[in-house]
């Protein structure tokens, strides 16, 4: 299996290749040559896999034993996943007969970005370990440094696959401010020598538009052996797509037998795509789904898209001012954000303007509507999208081919879910027969998923993805369960990791400015150091 660039480059890349360089050159995203079928037999012999051997199974499609033999793969699979709190590592929750919450939350941070960067950490470690084993003595070790952008749970996720390994730096930016105390903590309070926080005054966006241009800067690129965590890497979208199986497995294991599951509809909180992706690439290889719901936020862009066919930053039908944003923690960058067209909303890792992994479902939907050979509707599609992603960055928006929305909505449905439907939906739900506390994030899902199943079918069975767990957003489950006198809050939601948390010491820097000429400057000063020559803190 190769793996080429969503904007057309010619390159083949192997999949080793593709893990550790992230972003094509030509700012794309690597995709699979081809989705590999599932195998015939796969229904009854994947039956009873563990997580782990689900996970071997798939990963096995897109990976060849030249690579990674079959042993190395488990090896890597097992110590991944053996920090995992659940035996089940993904478990799958009934809330009523129609509607199953999937976990994804047990892993070392309490989210679900763990399940994939878990993963990610230790293929680069493989990955340097091989290739430096081969280097005669006194010749330069291969060395990469890692840059991520993050909305909340990304970076910590990263930062705990990453912490202590061999021969790797690590550095994460995210919006001052604008991120829960606890996901922050979770994240400067790790103070391994290798792991570095950026604080960057300015929006998510403003840092993950800073990291593709890290990227794009060649000669810096190449000085410093770029990779990356964000779900940009296609590891982190091949990992997710175990969970969507795993569960397949499990709804089936909790119906009476001889039930017809083969309606299964995935509601997930989305903001940069990447985890509703992983369930579209399921669909493909095989994976019995109807729909795939897209559940937003107020920072509606997918969602506005699926309804008009326009991808754009801000919405050009509004009239007036938009919402009143919902502070979340601190309020530095609140100017920043309502220039940039992002809201503040109680569901703070979905506040993001433009979704990164958008770009790779682009392409599945050029391709679909290209003509001619294979190869020439590879090089169509690829044209497409980098036209695409070019008026986007040009003007903020793009107008897609009618054609290219209709294939869209074949797959997917998007709903829009306010603050105020959010707070309400926890409560709904905590208060319900099968009393479930859900974090905000998962509290959108939980609302798109009931405005959807208004018009399922009757033998339709709906999977909620639970992104995180609720401590990490006490503010917002706090204020939507604080006339419940049945709820409390350090008994029921607090788990005994995050006690104390917020008191601990933290490291991290501060960028007064989303400049990436201040955050070059902060890499270059930081990569080779070692523990005691970091210091605790700082700005620039």
């Amino acid at each position: 299996m190769k793996y080429f660039s969503t904007r057309g480059r010619d390159e083949r890349l192997s999949f080793e290749e593709t893990v550790l360089t992230g972003l094509a050159p030509d700012g794309g995203l690597y995709i699979p040559e081809h989705i590999p079928a599932l195998p015939e037999n796969w229904k009854s012999e994947w039956r009873s896999y563990s997580f782990v051997d689900l996970s071997v199974a798939v990963l096995s499609l897109y990976i060849s034993p030249d690579e990674i033999s079959q042993a190395e793969l488990r090896q890597l699979v097992e110590k991944s996943y053996s920090t995992f709190r659940h035996p089940d590592v993904t478990p799958l929750k009934k809330l009523d007969d129609k509607t199953y919450v999937l976990e994804l939350f047990h892993g070392p941070t309490f989210a679900f970005k763990d399940v994939a960067l878990q993963l990610l950490g230790n293929l680069f470690e493989f990955f340097l370990l091989r290739r430096n084993a081969t280097k005669s003595e006194g010749e330069a070790q291969e060395r990469l440094t890692v840059v991520g952008a993050t909305s909340g749970d990304t970076g910590s996720a990263a930062i705990y696959g990453l912490r202590g390994k061999a021969n790797v730096s690590i550095f994460i930016l995210h919006p001052k401010g604008r991120v829960s105390p606890i996901q922050e903590a979770q994240m400067t309070t790790v103070t391994d020598a290798n792991v570095h926080n950026v604080a960057v005054k300015g929006t998510f966006d403003d840092c993950q538009d800073i990291v593709k241009s890290l990227f794009a800067d060649k000669e810096f690129n190449a000085t410093h052996r770029l990779a990356a965590v964000n779900s940009i890497n296609w590891a982190r979208i091949l990992a997710q797509t175990v969970y969507y199986f795993l569960s397949y497995f499990h709804l089936q294991s909790q119906l009476p037998e001889g039930t017809n599951i083969e309606l299964i509809q995935y509601v997930v909180p989305t903001g940069n795509f990447g985890d509703i992706l992983a369930g579209y690439y399921a669909k493909r290889m095989g994976l019995p789904v109807s729909k795939l719901v897209v559940a937003t936020n107020e920072n509606d862009i997918l969602a506005r898209f699926w309804k008009s066919g326009k991808y754009e930053k801000v919405d050009s039908s509004a009239t007036g001012p938009g919402p009143t944003a919902v502070a979340n923690g601190a309020s530095d960058g609140k100017q920043a954000a309502a220039s940039s067209g992002v809201k503040e909303t109680l569901s703070p890792a979905m506040d993001i303007v433009v979704s990164s992994n958008f770009e790779r479902l682009l392409w599945y939907l050029a391709f679909e509507n290209a003509t001619g050979a294979q190869g020439e509707k590879q090089k169509e599609a690829g044209r497409a999208v980098n036209g695409w992603m070019s008026s986007m960055k040009a003007d903020g928006r793009v107008e897609l081919p009618i054609p290219v929305l209709e294939s869209a909505r074949k797959d997917f449905v998007a709903e829009r879910i306010s603050d105020d439907e959010t707070l309400a939906t926890i409560k709904s739900f905590f208060e319900s027969d099968v009393p479930y506390i859900a974090d905000p994030h998962t509290a959108v899902a939980l609302a798109a998923s009931r405005i959807v199943a208004k018009t399922n079918s009757p033998n339709t069975y709906q999977v909620v993805l639970s992104t995180a767990h609720p401590a990490k957003f006490s503010e917002a489950v706090s204020r939507a369960l604080a006339g419940s006198p049945q709820f409390n809050f350090d008994r029921d939601v607090l788990p005994k990791e995050f006690r104390g948390l917020l008191d601990m010491e933290k490291r991290v820097i501060d960028v007064e400015r989303p400049d990436v000429e201040l955050v070059k400057g902060v890499i270059e000063s930081l990569v080779g150091h070692q523990a005691g020559e970091i210091k605790k803190s700082g700005s620039v």
